[in-house]
């Protein structure tokens, strides 16, 4: 039971290292490497970093099911690939803030996606939680300060990456339901991530870099270390004892962890409405985290392993 209590902190500290990705990836933009070529470096050494792993100390967690390859390879194209091609499109044509809000508002997908395929309840806890949340985001990124951009088709790609987001807990959640490790998952579905981006990446600025400093090959790695194979097992070991829709609110600190560590390594103080939306999304996570008395999740788990 005390184990079970730690998992959703697990989910917590996966936002909190997912907020590292801003570091790693200011540097690759001073060389010149586009967002999907990082995209395609991120899945190809997550790739081999942790099937290499597997393969040297637990060689038995290679192994998936041939019916169950749809999974990773949903994961793989539609949670990671086609999430950031949406995400990045979406930056582009308007402004970080909406491009932002309309990313986190992924535990709305989350939550119907989980009340169709694995019969979670749709509660008033999580909804208030939710809807703090989001709202605590709006002033962490600034929605209500100054001049916005907004188009039509920016706000369709911001929802289309809400929803790529999305996806991956209902793949995870579908592929735990099955039996695999949290590494197993993270293993497999950037795998398939590293094949599809192979697709979209920018061969001769990754050599251009290279040429440049060589130790961008390492840093290449901590980067695919952590802010991906460390933070996406948390979250599937997280997912193994919460329900998805809890588990995208609680995703909600990568954002608010993101905000503090620019604050602390490039001296971007946030406002004082940014910062009282750091606590008010704090308050929509420990909304979210409290076990209520009305809620008693543990009554789908049975549901949720018997999915599939």
């Amino acid at each position: 039971m005390k184990g079970k209590k730690i998992l959703p902190l697990c989910i917590v500290g996966a936002g909190c290292l997912w907020g590292l990705m801003g570091l790693f990836i200011r540097r690759f933009n001073e060389f010149g490497i586009d967002s999907m070529t990082i995209v395609f470096i991120r899945a190809v050494f997550t790739a081999v970093i942790t099937m290499t792993g597997l393969a040297i100390f637990r060689r038995e967690l290679l192994k998936i099911r041939l019916k169950d390859i749809w999974i990773f390879a949903g994961a793989g194209l539609l949670s990671i690939v086609f999430f950031n091609l949406c995400y990045f499109s979406a930056i582009k044509e308007m402004s970080l803030s909406v491009a932002a809000i309309l990313l986190y508002s992924s535990p709305v997908f989350v939550m119907l996606l989980s009340a169709v395929f694995f019969k979670e309840r749709v509660t008033a806890r999580k909804i208030i939680a939710m809807a703090v949340s989001i709202f605590g985001l709006c002033l962490v990124t600034g929605l209500f300060e100054g001049q916005t951009s907004v188009s039509l088709s920016g706000i369709l790609f911001g929802i289309g990456s809400a929803f790529g987001y999305a996806l991956y807990s209902i793949f995870t959640r579908a592929a735990i339901n099955r039996g695999y490790n949290p590494l197993t998952i993270t293993g497999w579905s950037f795998t398939f991530a590293a094949i599809f981006s192979a697709f979209t990446a920018n061969y001769g600025a990754c050599g251009e870099m290279l040429a440049a400093d060589i130790g961008m090959l390492g840093f290449s790695a901590v980067f695919a270390v952590v802010v991906t194979v460390l933070p996406y097992a948390l979250y599937s070991l997280g997912l193994t004892g919460t329900e998805n829709g809890k588990a995208a609110i609680l995703a909600s600190a990568e954002p608010v962890a993101a905000t503090l560590y620019g604050a602390v390594f490039f001296g971007e103080i946030p406002s004082v409405i940014g910062v009282i939306g750091i606590a008010t999304v704090i308050v929509g996570i420990l909304i979210c985290g409290s076990n209520g008395k009305y809620e008693k999740e543990n009554e789908n788990e049975s549901k949720n392993e018997n999915y599939g």
